[in-house]
């Protein structure tokens, strides 16, 4: 599994980071979300469905 942030739709809300703290950076400047890895690691996948579904930009997609 992939997991990319839209930057364009990201809004800096953080829910992302906080549902999956180990799969997201957040901006110092203006707190918008970078996937640390693009991969997911297979134990981290229901992880990342959370942070996905808390997005409320629809940022955060998996693939």
């Amino acid at each position: 599994m992939k997991v990319k942030v839209d930057s364009e739709r990201c809004q800096g809300h953080t829910l992302c980071a906080m549902a999956a703290p180990e799969l997201f950076e957040l901006s110092d400047v203006d707190g918008h979300a970078t996937a640390v890895d693009k991969d997911v690691p297979a134990h981290l996948g229901e992880t990342a469905r959370e942070a996905s579904r808390s997005c409320p930009e629809q940022a955060v997609s998996l693939s």
